[in-house]
């Protein structure tokens, strides 16, 4: 792995213990200028690791609780009147952060969660007319808790289809919980490794690590296989054909390649894919991911 990669991947694991994959592959997402969907119970370090993120690698920093009552303005901002000049300014809001964390996305409406459309595809919002661009690099972190809990309501596709990466971290192991209990990890906060110009370089970098013809043709085969098939409830977008591209060509740069290889394609496909894949179905619980079966479907030579 590069040296730099592995530096910010070692500080976040001061406090995030035994998740060195979903560390690795939430630094793929940023890479590759994608969004990341958080999905767990409560207390498992979702909004632990969006903040370690953006310490790790220098990048201001905003979080907004979504709740049942919370308004597009709330997040987007607002034109107030100005009694002295007659004339109405805006006022950002939190969103104009190069990091947004969006806490617990699944328990404000659906009209809220939709307001982060145009941000996440554009990096502009449109308010009263006037469009406003975003800081660069822009992130969005989207936590939420499964659909089972009370009090939330399920992502609709077109927003699904935006996060170019749904984690899950899950419960840490006997010896990382145990650290946990006996080292007061609370008071640690991580340390900046890269500034934001390194990280555009960085960003630079990715893009232009080289994927050949017979990879691209590896991505269009599992693609193509998702639609006109009754097996998948919905088919994999062009967006999600460039997603697996980009995340492919970002894991094959953290680890040292400036060429992309098909097990690149393979490490990140669930990642990229599966929420896609299920729909409004993805809280479903099954032990058969339609990812892994694409992944034992397709043959990347014969591809």
């Amino acid at each position: 792995m590069r040296k730099d990669i592995e530096s910010c991947v070692a500080a976040i694991r001061q406090k995030i213990k035994g998740k060195d994959e979903q560390i690795q592959l939430a630094l793929v997402c940023l890479l590759a200028k994608g969004h990341l969907l958080l999905e767990d119970l409560p207390g498992m370090g979702k909004t632990t690791l969006s903040q370690c993120l953006a310490s790790v690698l220098s990048m201001d920093y905003a979080r907004v609780q979504f709740t049942s009552d919370l308004l597009p303005a709330d997040m987007l901002g607002v034109n107030i009147y100005e009694p002295d000049t007659h004339q109405f300014s805006f006022h950002p809001g939190p969103i104009f952060h190069q990091v947004l964390l969006a806490d617990e996305i699944n328990r404000a409406s659906p009209k809220t969660q939709s307001a982060l459309l145009e941000a996440m595809a554009e990096s502009q919002v449109t308010i009263d007319g006037n469009s406003y661009e975003l800081p660069t690099p822009f992130f969005v972190i989207a936590t939420q808790n499964p659909l089972f809990q009370s009090g939330t309501y399920p992502l609709p596709e077109s927003q699904i289809d935006r996060f170019t990466m749904k984690l899950s971290l899950g419960f840490p192991d006997f010896e990382a919980e145990k650290s946990m209990l006996l080292n007061d990890d609370d008071k640690l906060i991580a340390k900046s490794v890269i500034d934001t110009a390194q990280l555009l370089d960085l960003q630079k970098q990715v893009s232009d690590v080289v994927v050949s013809e017979a990879v691209v043709d590896y991505i269009l085969a599992l693609v193509n296989a998702t639609r006109n098939n009754q097996e998948f409830p919905n088919a994999l977008s062009p967006r999600a054909s460039k997603a697996i591209y980009h995340c492919a060509q970002a894991f094959a740069f953290i680890h040292d390649r400036n060429y992309v290889i098909p097990e690149d394609v393979q490490m990140i496909f669930p990642s990229v894919t599966e929420h896609r894949l299920r729909g409004q179905d993805q809280y479903a619980q099954t032990a058969n991911l339609l990812s892994a079966q694409l992944l034992k479907k397709i043959d990347p030579i014969a591809a």
